[in-house]
C-alpha cells in the first residue's frame, strides 16, 4: 500500500462496520460488496461509497431496491455497482424480495 492510498487498513475497518446496518437487506447487499469489491474500487468510487454510508437506511433501501434514484448523481454509479454485484452473485435458491 503507498502513503497515497485512501483507505488505510483502520479506515476501511471502520467503513466495513458502518456497512453492517441492521436492516437484513442493506447487510444483504452492503457487507459482500465491501467484503468483495471494496479495495478494487477506485478513489473516486471508495469516497461515494464512504459518502453512501452517511445516508438514512430508508434511502439506501429505496436506492439499492431500485425504487428511487438518489438526489446526489455522484452516488448513482456505487449504487449501481453495489446492485451489479449483488446481482451476479446471487444464487438460485434465494428469492428476489
Amino acid at each position: 500500500m503507498s502513503e497515497e492510498q485512501a483507505f488505510d487498513a483502520t479506515a476501511r475497518k471502520r467503513l466495513y462496520w458502518h456497512s453492517r446496518r441492521g436492516m437484513w437487506e442493506l447487510d444483504l447487499m452492503l457487507v459482500p460488496f465491501i467484503e468483495n469489491c471494496f479495495d478494487g474500487l477506485s478513489d473516486e468510487d471508495q469516497y461515494a461509497y464512504q459518502t453512501l454510508l452517511a445516508c438514512e437506511d430508508q434511502d439506501l433501501f429505496l436506492w439499492l431496491m431500485r425504487r428511487e434514484l438518489p438526489d446526489d448523481p455522484a452516488l448513482t454509479p456505487i449504487i449501481t455497482k453495489i446492485v451489479d454485484y449483488a446481482e451476479s452473485t446471487r444464487t438460485s435458491d434465494v428469492r428476489p424480495l
